[in-house]
């Protein structure tokens, strides 16, 4: 292990210390066995907890010397994590290891403290004093900056890009995940290759009820061997799967990875990137499942819904404020498209005109792809978006602008 390589073991050792070895260890065995039992859900849950799963590799790792982009990201807020809590009062460190442990539960991940702990970096590189004041103090906003005389409040937080859809990506993994072993069944009694279309007008949320009927009508038509069911729920339509890329001899490839990328691109540019895709193929079989909502997803209304619900409670409106959003649950597509399409920007300054916002100049946003380092056109410049409020008091603060200045 090599000089530069011993202090990084050295932080992830301090981080994992202020969680406690013995929760670290149980969280991580708990992953390991979530992600075990089920092939889609598992794959979602490895990327939900990318960060926790990302130490725990790097911990293990004697080598550092050869580290990705992602890596790097996770590392530097690692140690950011483990300066934070060195830097505290007694007081601010109890708060902060709290919010550690509360990411070690249930269905909760680090992203929440990572989001905060790399916009303090953030800060602080663009030339702001940044004071914890939530962990030292208990206060409603996270952070208080301070940057020649000038002073603003800022509030973290996370919300899902799930909230803006009517089918929920972790439902629909867990509703093909349910019929995978009776569609590899079908396929052996029918070979071939099939298209099952679904619709979905009531969508798809985390409703077991929901799934698990959902999940009986698709059982029961193949094996009632009909071409369509339809009520007020749900459309299914079976049909031969007729994409290009389904017929130019793939299924050698799918027998090694049941979702092969030609294909799924093909699906995609068909079906376009708001559609929920599953492949499952048995022999030289092959079943597609492709379902949509009955309306086009809102997932920048649900962060500007979002932004309305916190800013009276986040903020003290004593000092102008800022709502530093992190949207989690989004891909490399749809993040890029709701940048290029301005569909943040359009939410974010209609919620800049509410009264909920009258004391907020600005508002950021931020995706996974930035804190793990991404690089444009998939991430954006300068790490996030920024949208003003040209009708704050502060907006042109000189002192505020590297934090508030628009960055479209």
């Amino acid at each position: 292990m090599t000089a530069i390589e011993q202090p990084a073991h050295r932080v992830i050792a301090s981080f994992i210390a202020c969680i406690g070895p013995k929760n670290w260890s149980a969280r991580m065995a708990e992953i390991a066995g979530q992600a075990a039992l089920s092939q889609r859900v598992g794959r979602a849950l490895v990327q939900m907890h990318a960060i926790e799963i990302t130490i725990e590799r790097l911990r293990r790792t004697a080598n550092l010397s050869n580290l990705s982009m992602a890596d790097c990201s996770v590392l530097a807020l690692v140690g950011e994590a483990v300066a934070t809590d060195a830097a505290l009062s007694a007081a601010g460190r109890a708060r902060f290891r709290a919010a550690l442990a509360a990411s070690l539960r249930q269905e909760a991940t680090l992203v929440p403290v990572f989001h905060l702990l790399r916009t303090a970096a953030l800060q602080r590189s663009r030339g702001f004093d940044v004071y914890h004041a939530g962990f030292e103090e208990g206060a409603a906003f996270d952070l208080l900056l301070t940057r020649n005389e000038a002073e603003a409040e800022l509030s973290c937080d996370v919300v899902s890009a799930e909230d803006g859809r009517d089918v929920h990506r972790s439902s629909w993994a867990r509703l093909v995940d349910g019929i995978d072993a009776d569609l590899q069944t079908w396929l052996s009694a029918h070979p071939g290759r099939y298209l099952l279309k679904l619709t979905l007008p009531q969508g798809l949320a985390r409703d077991s009820a929901q799934l698990a009927a959902l999940q009986g009508r698709i059982k029961t038509m193949l094996h009632e061997q009909r071409r369509a069911d339809h009520d007020e729920a749900c459309v299914l339509r079976l049909d031969p799967l007729m994409l290009a890329a389904a017929q130019a001899g793939e299924p050698e490839e799918l027998r090694h990875s049941r979702e092969a990328p030609k294909l799924m691109q093909s699906l995609r540019r068909e079906f376009g990137h708001e559609a929920h895709l599953a492949v499952t193929s048995k022999g030289d079989g092959l079943f597609v499942l492709a379902a949509r909502a009955a309306r086009e997803d809102e997932v920048a209304v649900a962060i500007r819904r979002r932004l309305a619900a916190i800013a009276p409670t986040r903020l003290s409106g004593t000092r102008p404020g800022i709502l530093a959003m992190f949207v989690e649950d989004t891909d490399r597509t749809e993040w890029r498209l709701l940048r290029e399409r301005l569909e943040l920007e359009g939410e974010a300054r209609q919620f800049l005109t509410f009264p909920e916002a009258r004391g907020v100049v600005a508002v950021t946003c931020a995706s996974r792809l930035e804190l793990f380092g991404g690089t444009a056109p998939d991430a954006a410049l300068d790490g996030e978006l920024r949208f003003r409020n040209p009708s704050h008091p502060a907006a042109k603060a000189a002192g505020l602008a590297p934090a508030v200045s628009s960055s479209i």
